[in-house]
């Protein structure tokens, strides 16, 4: 398998074609247009086994693609068909082996980080100049979109997201200001929103410090401090005049603890059902057609709030998603407002391998 030339390159257009992806703000189709390029393999190559669990979404874009559980073909996948518009075995661990009957081209995407962009794009309420002051070149907001990609933020709650974004701090500096000193005691989370800063440690035999990165639009720095109590091992200086978002250390601490949340596992979520609750979907529409729990209510996580009229407070929920994630989300909301809503562990990749 190998990437496509850049004059294969995909365009926000084309992702938007695929499901969950219509789904994404148009910001972050661009972003993700920029970093994920068409790949390509040969007819009789594998594309994964039965088993894998490496979390990555494929797509198929144009070829035919087989699904086989040994010897048996379970499905042939033509591009371009319905059937195409979905990630290829998105059920982790997978349960077939996917083999290209003809050459294909194809892209993939990191799960995490897809079902994290989704979370935000379904459940932020503002834009990202609220957060600035207007003035910003064009594609300031990467930033944003940079951060949400980050392995820290794939620890934090979803239904806690937005709050980290709202108590973020605007900072404004010059080219040769210290941000962060070696050796101070931690005190804020980074994001480089404009301009670079320089990453330095000093050392017995070098008091000058050795350069060690440059930090550019979207790198974070100072997550040390948001888990412990650890010292700064580095200095960071401004290379240009620039500006960060930071957030303190005890929001960060306190945001990073999960919501007051109730998980079920699929047994547990089954006999909230047979007692009279009801399963509540919050993936998009094209996500709840291609498969769904029997007897579902679909309410995508970015109508939930419009539609709570159409709940009934009397009945627990069982809220659902792929993973979890957005169903967490979802949950937090119901809960807040009084309704009591339950959270499927795991999310629907599970029950679908059961």
């Amino acid at each position: 398998m190998k990437d496509q030339s850049d004059s294969d390159a995909l365009n926000p257009q084309m992702l938007a074609r695929f499901s969950p992806l219509d789904g994404l703000k148009k910001d972050n189709l661009h972003a993700l247009a920029r970093k994920t390029h068409l790949r390509e393999c040969a007819k009789g190559q594998v594309l994964f086994r039965k088993d894998d669990e490496e979390r990555r979404s494929l797509f198929l874009v144009s070829g035919t693609v087989e699904l086989r559980d040994g010897e048996e073909v379970v499905s042939r996948i033509e591009g371009g068909t319905p059937q195409a518009m979905h990630p290829l075995g998105g059920v982790l661990p997978r349960p077939y082996t996917a083999v290209a009957l003809t050459p294909v081209r194809f892209f993939s995407l990191d799960s995490e980080q897809l079902d994290l962009m989704l979370t935000w794009d379904q459940t932020g309420s503002y834009e990202v100049n609220e957060l600035g002051n207007g003035n910003e070149p064009t594609g300031s907001d990467d930033w944003m979109t940079a951060l949400l990609q980050t392995k820290a933020f794939h620890r934090i709650p979803p239904a806690n997201i937005q709050a980290i974004f709202m108590r973020m701090q605007r900072v404004n500096l010059k080219a040769g200001d210290v941000v962060i000193k070696q050796g101070d005691e931690g005190d804020y989370f980074y994001v480089v929103i404009r301009g670079s800063c320089v990453v330095t440690r000093e050392t017995p035999l070098n008091r000058e410090g050795i350069r060690l990165a440059e930090l550019k639009l979207g790198d974070t720095f100072g997550e040390e401090a948001l888990i412990s109590d650890a010292r700064r091992n580095a200095t960071v200086t401004m290379l240009t005049d620039g500006a960060l978002m930071r957030l303190g250390k005890q929001d960060f601490r306190t945001l990073l603890n999960e919501p007051m949340l109730d998980w079920v596992d699929a047994e547990a979520a089954e006999r909230i059902i047979a007692e009279g609750g009801r399963w509540l979907d919050v993936r998009l529409p094209s996500e709840y057609e291609n498969f769904h729990t029997p007897d579902a209510i679909n309410v995508p996580l970015y109508f939930i709030r419009l539609k709570l009229k159409t709940l009934d407070p009397a009945v627990p929920y069982v809220v659902c998603c792929d993973t979890g994630r957005r169903s967490s989300a979802g949950a937090f909301i119901l809960n807040e407002r009084g309704f009591r809503a339950y959270v499927l562990r795991g999310g629907l990749t599970v029950q679908r391998a059961d």
